[in-house]
């Protein structure tokens, strides 16, 4: 993932640009230093009613954002849709789990933060769990709503208040969010949005104000943040993409598989962190996966985001657009085979056909790095445990998959491989309810189901 990184310096307003033609929609100026102390301030003094507000207050709060959601779906889709290309449908898609996880949150926090007693052989004992005050979120533009909810709807649940620093490519998202909670009723300072560059961002991380930080984003700009907040102790929480192998293994059913692998890899653009980017098959069925899924992106409708039977809109910028084609290139004049796509689509927008590459070896560009949009790259191995060793032979760890027929065996492959996170039979995909977090270079820990609530919380212990 890619968090824009700018300096006030060099910008004085935020600008909303439409990926699918290159032009401006809207500019957001840059707030001032006075104006982000104030928001802090605001803030810090909202948390101090806000952590004695009782559950159902809270709960009645997180209900009305759900229902406005649901209520303005179309439109915030739409938002999506303009700022980072994403397909309209799959807007609507994650508008509605937005609404989940709220609605979520509001029916189980006061449930996930209630005392927990302690077994000890003297005494009794228990831990309490209480908010840690104000929470700065700096937040990519991938999914503009899904990322800020998934750390917004626990934490502020749990008495904590919210500050967003979200992706300078999508004001409109993080202004549309802001406006939510203003018109579910929030009291001021609960939730509050900073339109300032990222540079900005990191600074603010030593503000006393600040009690944790939340982040999803670049490897590059995680480690910035991670560096940020241990200078001066603060709790923070690291999601920073990953490269998710796919494993077919032999009994599964290959149409599926190819569907599943093909389709799931271009969806929102290819632009997922936990999107299927490895797909590792038996050398017997590599050649039939890889013509079959040839001839899927061949019939794929790449076009208007806003059409209704658009599959593929454009990424985020022609940036990234340029950047993608450099990856698939420089992998390619390192001999790998290009089996389809690899060029930008003429016209206005950052649009790039849907690419398949393989023969991907150790050393080539797209072996080791994140390929953040529509590449799929397939990978033939001999037998399991040859893909479990390609599986695993990557810095990252975020999300995987395991397709086969033996449920049984499936698990214990992906017992084996190294990340949070492993679906069988499907995707990596998001549910309120479910952890979601990862390993190694994908950062460190959880969001969402109960652990994901207790990241920015003070365990502490009552003893009697």
């Amino acid at each position: 993932m890619d968090n824009t990184v700018q300096t006030a310096q060099q910008v004085a307003t935020i600008k909303s640009v439409n990926p699918a033609t290159g032009q401006v929609e809207k500019e957001f100026p840059v707030m001032t230093d006075e104006r982000i102390e104030e928001i802090l301030q605001q803030a810090d003094a909202a948390f101090r009613q806000w952590k004695q507000t009782p559950f159902a207050d809270r709960a009645t709060l997180l209900k009305k954002v759900a229902s406005l959601m649901r209520e303005r779906k179309e439109e915030l889709a739409k938002l999506c849709t303009i700022e980072m290309g994403k397909v309209l449908n799959q807007g609507v898609g994650e508008v509605e789990l937005c609404a989940a996880i709220f609605d979520y949150y509001a029916e189980n926090g006061e449930k996930f933060m209630a005392d927990a007693p302690l077994e000890t052989p003297k005494g009794k004992a228990f831990v309490a769990y209480e908010p840690l005050g104000v929470l700065l979120s700096v937040q990519p533009w991938n999914f503009p709503f899904y990322q800020v909810t998934r750390s917004a709807a626990p934490h502020i649940m749990a008495g904590n208040t919210y500050v967003l620093k979200h992706s300078s490519n999508v004001p409109q998202c993080a202004d549309a969010i802001d406006r939510l909670f203003r018109d579910a009723g929030a009291p001021a300072g609960v939730f509050s949005n900073l339109f300032i560059p990222g540079s900005k961002a990191s600074e603010l991380i030593s503000n006393p104000i600040i009690k944790g930080v939340t982040f999803t984003g670049s490897e590059t700009a995680g480690k910035a943040i991670a560096s940020e907040a241990g200078k001066v102790v603060k709790k923070h929480v690291l999601e920073l993409g990953g490269s998710d192998p796919l494993i077919v293994l032999e009994d599964a059913d290959l149409e599926t598989a190819v569907k599943t692998a093909a389709i799931g890899r271009i969806m929102n653009g290819g632009q997922i962190c936990t999107s299927p980017k490895r797909i590792i098959v038996m050398e017997a069925v590599a050649e039939q996966f890889i013509q079959q899924a040839k001839a899927i992106y061949e019939q794929l409708k790449v076009g208007d985001p806003l059409g209704q039977d658009t599959m593929l809109g454009p990424v985020v910028t022609a940036e990234a657009r340029d950047q993608l084609l450099k990856q698939v290139e420089d992998t390619v004049n390192a001999g790998a085979r290009l089996v389809y796509g690899g060029k930008a689509i003429a016209g206005p927008g950052a649009f790039m056909e849907p690419t398949i590459l393989t023969d991907v070896k150790p050393g080539m560009v797209a072996y080791s790095e994140e390929i953040f949009g529509p590449v799929l790259c397939i990978y033939a191995v001999k037998d399991e445990a040859e893909a479990v060793r390609v599986a695993n032979d990557t810095k990252f760890g975020l999300g995987a998959t395991v397709l086969g027929k033996d449920e049984e065996r499936a698990i214990r492959v992906a017992r084996q491989v190294e990340s949070g996170m492993v679906f069988i039979n499907q995707v990596t995909t998001s549910e309120p309810e479910l952890i979601f977090g990862g390993v190694k270079n994908s950062g460190y820990g959880r969001e969402l189901s109960r652990e994901g609530m207790l990241e920015f919380v003070n365990h502490k212990l009552i003893r009697r």
